[in-house]
């Protein structure tokens, strides 16, 4: 559960719990994984000349991912701006 003290979210499956620490670097590699999912299945699309238009969509679809990456880092940028106080707000040592 996210609350302002607990930025952690924390997901029950059975009687299991799984814990999301620091979620917009979290979000940042599921981000990188798919972009690097979406090209790898456009490059082998593009062996058969059949599915070459259905592997370019995957390559402007990993395009649009690649815009969003500095997104991610934008809105926690300034989520951290909100949350922390202006002498820390200069950290970049988890830029991602």
């Amino acid at each position: 559960m996210l609350t302002e003290h607990n930025p952690d979210l924390h997901l029950r499956i059975g009687r299991e719990e799984l814990v999301v620490r620091q979620r917009y670097q979290v979000i940042s590699i599921a981000n990188d994984v798919l972009i690097g999912l979406w090209f790898l299945i456009g490059s082998f699309m593009f062996f058969s000349e059949s599915l070459t238009y259905s592997g370019t969509w995957l390559f402007v679809i990993g395009s649009v991912e690649m815009l969003i990456r500095p997104v991610i880092r934008l809105i926690r940028h300034l989520h951290l701006q909100r949350l922390r106080s202006p002498a820390a707000a200069g950290d970049d040592s988890f830029d991602y």
